[in-house]
């Protein structure tokens, strides 16, 4: 047999980039803002180089990531698309950060001043000073300037020769749970940017359930993550989005088990009838999450769905298909994605749909559609 060949994956993502570039073109359509694209986490688990470049082509604001190894990651693509670091970097990150002339959210004067002084003209030809973003925290209790200090950091921040501010951004900690506290969150924005002294060529506010849900007459960049792949926080707006990832396995087996039967680790589930029971190729090992409810689970084979039974395991689930007696093994069970939803699969597994995305596992290969 030859080393190079290969057969195919058992359990695969299917990743859907036209897809993706509906899901951006709905962002833009109801913020009527500049974009910065969320791609912290492997973009959500699609795989961060992957969609940096399939996203740099859509003249994109910013590619917002979480840390400088992400930032980096998508450095190596050739994307040109600016990367904005959406939280608080460490002292040992920042050198990196200048030399790519990456964009850094500011939360202290410390911040700021270290970056000032690293961006400092000893270099022939000296460096222009250092676009910055102002962080305020507007009730996320992570991260920036409290409203009250804001106008003293300013104006600290502003007597720095090496760094400009940029742009100013604050984080919605329930937009999709709490309307009243949300809307409280947009007045103090608002307040600040129509007294402040600075200009900033970017305000920002909106996450995905701030841009679907709310409007703002002062921010000018929204910051959709999860909408971008196709999961709408507020599911009222689900309809307008289309999922980028469908979560796919096989049947590798299937069997006639008799009454009294158990089935998986515990046994808490004992078969009060016959059952055809198959079993799939996927678990907890490649992302989907051991703590659904079984009672509630369910995967699409052949357009039907059929019922989890028992716990899922690290490498495999079984599924009752007692009513669809044309499964045979080979055939294709899709976990999440076009006909089960994600929200759906959080719900059972007591979680969220930004968890169930990002926690797919490096073993799961991701195909990749409309390219």
């Amino acid at each position: 047999m030859s080393d190079n060949q290969s057969s195919p994956p058992r359990t695969w993502a299917e990743i859907d980039l036209s897809a993706l570039r509906h899901n951006l073109a709905v962002a833009r359509d109801i913020s009527g803002q500049s974009v910065m694209a969320v791609l912290k986490a492997a973009a959500y688990g699609h795989d961060i180089k992957k969609i940096a470049l399939a996203l740099d082509k859509e003249n994109i604001a910013f590619f917002g990531v979480a840390s400088v190894i992400e930032a980096r990651r998508i450095h190596s693509t050739g994307s040109k698309t600016r990367i904005y670091l959406l939280g608080p970097t460490l002292a040992d990150e920042r050198a990196e950060i200048v030399a790519q002339r990456w964009t850094p959210s500011i939360s202290s004067i410390e911040e700021a001043q270290h970056f000032d002084e690293l961006n400092s003209n000893t270099t022939q030809p000296p460096l222009p000073p250092l676009p910055v973003h102002i962080t305020v925290d507007t009730g996320m209790g992570r991260g920036g300037f409290l409203p009250d200090m804001l106008d003293s950091a300013l104006d600290k921040i502003s007597t720095l020769k090496n760094i400009t501010i940029e742009g100013i951004g604050s984080h919605l900690p329930s937009a999709d749970e709490d309307r009243e506290f949300t809307l409280s969150q947009f007045e103090t924005f608002k307040y600040f940017i129509e007294n402040c002294e600075h200009h900033f060529q970017y305000t920002h506010l909106a996450n995905s359930a701030g841009l679907l849900d709310y409007t703002s007459s002062v921010t000018n960049l929204c910051r959709p993550g999860l909408m971008l792949y196709g999961i709408s926080p507020i599911e009222k707006y689900q309809h307008l989005l289309k999922p980028v990832m469908t979560l796919k396995s096989k049947i590798t087996l299937i069997r006639e088990l008799p009454a009294g039967h158990g089935v998986s680790y515990g046994r808490s589930v004992v078969l009060e009838k016959p059952t055809r029971v198959a079993t799939v190729g996927a678990g907890y090992g490649d992302g989907y999450p051991r703590s659904v409810s079984p009672e509630k689970a369910a995967v699409i084979i052949r357009g039907v769905r059929c019922p989890i039974i028992g716990r899922v395991t690290m490498d495999q689930i079984m599924i009752d298909v007692t009513a669809l007696p044309e499964a045979e093994i080979g055939d294709e069970a899709e976990l999440f994605g076009q006909q089960i939803s994600v929200t759906e699969v959080a719900k059972n597994a007591n979680t969220i749909s930004w968890e169930i995305l990002t926690r797919i596992t490096p073993r799961v290969t991701r195909v990749y559609l409309n390219e």
